[in-house]
């Protein structure tokens, strides 16, 4: 199970601020492929053009810049590890204006230049072994997960962009005073992304109640069963995850004598791209299986 703190550097400030930051946010993830417009961004959150960075910084613990850049990389590196798309066309798709400067921001961030990420990265890591090696690089545990009470925002879409709703999720628990140090994040996905279309994956950015009470809509309280489930420990970018997701289906699970329940896979996050290289990323993914 996992705890974290908060990404937000300042909870108390979200009750006045909450709505204007959340369009920003919503304007950022709307327009990646384009130039960060500073004035544009303060003019959306009806701030001064020379503050409201300030204001920003303070709530989410990073720059605007910082933000924009972990997006865009982190788009990027599910691109590399998930598509034939070319790097150059990468590049351009990812707001930079040649492949120079992308191969140098993403190598600082990622550790490898993009050609190499995409044939040497975490996501290879799950290929080219055999049943016994793999099982031993990649150990999964069957255990018990407890029941668990969750605020919860729903999201339609990529996968790969459930960031967007745990951003306006905080900012709502924030605002109504539930976020605590120690708050758990978990998402639970419905749908298999190899056979829906990526406009129709549906998944839930989930936080663990902290107090009882109503909470406004779009949110909605949920209690997550208890569940036997497989443990699998992923380490590295999200970007990577789904060649997890391909090991443990199609080599763990066929293996294992075991049936998936016929419930969603979850994932919790052990800690924050906001605070971590993204090869330091740890996601506990967990599929619930039927009873023996």
């Amino acid at each position: 199970m996992r705890v974290m703190n908060s990404p937000y550097s300042d909870p108390t400030g979200w009750p006045r601020f909450e709505p204007r930051m959340r369009r920003v946010i919503d304007h950022v993830y709307a327009h990646l492929d384009e130039p960060l417009d500073l004035l544009k961004l303060a003019e959306i959150a009806h701030l001064s053009p020379h503050h409201w960075h300030r204001v920003y910084q303070s709530l989410y613990g990073e720059t605007m810049a910082a933000t924009v850049k972990r997006l865009r990389l982190h788009r990027a590196a599910g691109w590399l590890a998930n598509s034939a798309d070319s790097v150059d066309a990468i590049a351009r798709r990812s707001g930079y204006p040649n492949l120079q400067s992308f191969t140098r921001t993403f190598k600082g961030v990622y550790g490898l230049p993009p050609a190499r990420y995409r044939a040497g990265g975490q996501h290879t890591g799950f290929v080219g072994m055999d049943r016994v090696a793999a099982g031993a690089a990649h150990p999964v545990t069957i255990g018990h997960l407890p029941a668990v009470d969750v605020i919860a925002l729903d999201h339609t879409g990529s996968y790969m962009q459930i960031g967007q709703a745990f951003d306006r999720l905080f900012g709502r628990v924030a605002a109504l005073g539930l976020v605590r140090p120690g708050v758990r994040m978990l998402a639970r996905f419905f749908d298999d992304p190899t056979v829906v279309p990526e406009a129709d994956l549906r998944a839930q950015a989930c936080v663990a109640a902290c107090a009882d009470g109503e909470v406004p809509a779009p949110l909605f309280r949920i209690a997550l069963p208890a569940a036997e489930c497989a443990l699998l420990v992923h380490t590295g970018a999200y970007a990577t995850m789904g060649a997890a997701y391909r090991w443990l289906f199609g080599e763990w699970l066929v293996e294992s004598g075991r049936e998936p329940a016929d419930a969603p896979v979850t994932e919790e996050y052990m800690n924050s791209p906001r605070d971590v290289a993204p090869a330091d990323l740890v996601t506990h993914i967990r599929l619930p299986l039927r009873p023996q």
